[in-house]
């Protein structure tokens, strides 16, 4: 009996062991389920087979890589504008459905902007219609360009001090492999003095970013001109010149507020030594269409100046002659007494095609003094074999042959009438 009580009380201690675990697992099972509750969504989104999104891609992919010539953009609208109405750009693209107003378009290029739950294309956007313009002035030179020189130019009028900012040259054509540049710049036309840069080691292009101040009162400023020299360095230490940028300040706008920023190719120099009385540049186009004639007065160099004489300006005088009959004539501004003026004038004549063979060009340099009649300095005729011969001749043939395209020339002036 003692035996049958202790194996009825084994059996009953071990059915309520057994019932206390179970209670405290279940009171456990519901204290984690109430730290976690879950929420029904009201507005679930609409999931969409992973296989066909990739598949959606891929070919998305390939219609971009086959229109790669308009590389768009998706403009997305993000969830939190949902609530607003939007009309889309292209007429590929769905209109916003009010029952689903999350729903993704399957039109359209496809992007990781897909992944945002709830965002959808309106549209596409364009990125070539939002770069900036290009400056050709770094890319464009035209066959046969020595280089190519930037700087900018300021006038401060109370001090009647001339800003000069050399910024950079590019493209330079050295007559070696190697080139170590620098520039040198007048304020014509004093060309005894002037401003020297640092020199720029091995380099085609180099960078400046100097500036420099020439003193000029403003009742001159407007008569004066910038004359930049680009040199180069060999390893002798000998100066060569690649090329020269003539700026006249007459047709600038020079005030403290406005700070011109200008790019110029460069010229080559004319190294012949000037002639007996000197010499002109200009340059001549005829238009066939519109029957005009066109002189670019350009600058004149080593001029024999009446030193007897206070000098008040020099000008050049061009007249259309025909038959050696007089037919109309303009001048250049005067520039004072300088043996180097440089005027950049254009001036049009009317003349008829077929006149060309009788007609021709008269361009004389004049000095006009105080009390005295004007005193002629130097003159060139240009025109057909009637009238020329030489460099003359070979100029009015280039324009002919030429139309509607500037020719420029030096020539020697002669003292003849």
């Amino acid at each position: 009996t003692e035996q049958a009580v202790a194996v009825a009380g084994g059996i009953i201690g071990g059915i309520l062991l057994f019932a206390l675990l179970g209670i405290t697992a279940y009171l456990l099972w519901k204290k984690f389920c109430h730290l976690f509750p879950y929420e029904k969504l009201i507005n679930p989104v609409k999931t969409t087979n992973e296989n066909a999104i990739f598949q959606e891609q891929a070919n998305s992919e390939i219609q971009l890589k086959s229109t790669s010539r308009s590389r768009s953009v998706p403009f997305i609208i993000p969830p939190t504008l949902h609530g607003r109405d939007w009309s889309h750009l292209t007429n590929e693209q769905q209109v916003q459905d009010e029952s689903d107003p999350y729903m993704i378009p399957q039109a359209g290029p496809r992007s990781s902007f897909h992944s945002l739950a709830g965002a959808y294309v309106v549209g596409t956007i364009n990125p070539d219609l939002y770069k900036s313009p290009e400056d050709k002035s770094e890319t464009d030179f035209p066959e046969g360009n020595i280089g190519r020189l930037w700087f900018s130019i300021e006038y401060e009028q109370e001090s009647e001090r001339l800003l000069v900012s050399l910024i950079k040259v590019r493209k330079l054509q050295p007559p070696a492999d190697s080139c170590s540049p620098f520039v040198k710049i007048y304020l014509l036309p004093d060309e005894r003095s002037y401003l020297q840069s640092k020199t720029k080691r091995k380099t085609l292009n180099p960078q400046f970013d100097e500036n420099f101040v020439f003193q000029v009162s403003s009742k001159m400023l407007l008569q004066r001109t910038l004359k930049f020299l680009v040199y180069h360095v060999d390893k002798q230490k000998k100066h060569h010149l690649l090329g020269q940028v003539i700026f006249p300040l007459k047709n600038e706008a020079l005030t403290e507020d406005n700070k011109l920023v200008i790019w110029r190719d460069l010229e080559k120099d004319n190294l012949e030594p000037p002639s007996e009385y000197g010499d002109i540049q200009f340059s001549l186009s005829y238009n066939d269409y519109l029957g005009r004639l066109t002189v670019v007065v350009l600058r004149a160099r080593g001029l024999k100046l009446q030193e007897e004489s206070p000098a008040v300006g020099v000008y050049v005088k061009v007249s259309l002659m025909n038959h050696n009959k007089f037919i109309k004539s303009k001048k250049t501004a005067a520039l004072l007494g300088t043996p180097n003026p440089v005027y950049n004038e254009t001036f049009s004549f009317k003349a008829d095609q077929t006149e060309l063979d009788t007609a021709s060009l008269s361009l004389s340099v004049l000095q006009s003094s105080k009390g005295e009649k004007t005193l002629l300095l130097g003159r060139v005729v240009v025109g057909p074999f009637m009238y020329t011969r030489g460099k003359e001749l070979e100029h009015w043939n280039e324009m002919i042959s030429k139309p509607k395209e500037l020719v420029k020339r030096w020539h020697a002036l002669c003292h003849s009438m």
